[in-house]
């Protein structure tokens, strides 16, 4: 009875390593690299539209914070501000055409 264990236990360790070096084989066939490859590729896609959708968000956020699409800024001035953000009209406050600091 002990031999018998013995070698099941023998024959599933062989199972086991003929397995895994089968696999770690297959990952460096051309096939097994063009995988690894595309998943690189496809991991980077997601990440650039994770960091265009957040882009796209920031934009609406600042959009609304000067108030272009809500018509509180004519699109002259936020184009201007837009181009530059230091320039004339940055501090302008259009409810009281006075600037402030």
């Amino acid at each position: 009875m002990a031999r018998l264990f013995w070698i099941a236990v023998g024959a599933g360790a062989g199972v086991y390593v003929v397995r895994k070096f089968s696999k770690t084989v297959e990952q460096y066939t051309p096939a097994g690299m063009s995988n690894s490859l595309a998943s690189v590729g496809d991991g980077l896609r997601e990440m650039a539209a994770v960091i265009r959708e957040g882009m796209a968000e920031r934009e609406q956020e600042l959009r609304v914070a000067l108030g272009v699409d809500a018509g509180t800024m004519d699109p002259q001035t936020a184009q201007s501000l837009m181009q530059d953000p230091t320039g004339p009209g940055a501090y302008e406050d259009p409810s009281r055409d006075t600037r402030y600091y």
